[in-house]
């Protein structure tokens, strides 16, 4: 995988699941915590993502992530880009069933 899509997963699951501690994003995302720690630092530096502990919240070590408004933007243009690669293979797939019909 690459971290194109590593990165576009993450982004897809805090958009969806903002309040997750990195256990259960990390659950979610089939990743370890520190694939998932790295993964959350490059976006962060990026600045797709921020980082907000709860502030009222006895245990300051959990974490709630947003994605800011160019990481909403990335997030869809890589939306995109899958899209599209999935537009293909299907295409491909589709011509090589007819090829196999033809036979």
């Amino acid at each position: 995988m690459t971290n194109d899509q590593d990165h576009f997963n993450v982004l897809r699951k805090i958009d969806s699941f903002n309040k997750l501690t990195q256990r259960q994003l990390a659950n979610k995302l089939g990743f370890s915590l520190g694939k998932l720690n790295y993964c959350i630092k490059a976006l962060k530096k990026k600045g797709l993502l921020k980082i907000r502990n709860f502030e009222k919240n006895p245990n300051k070590l959990k974490y709630m992530y947003i994605l800011t408004p160019r990481g909403i933007s990335r997030k869809t243009k890589l939306t995109i880009n899958f899209m599209k690669i999935k537009m293909y293979e299907y295409d491909e797939l589709k011509k090589e069933l007819k090829k196999e019909k033809i036979k």
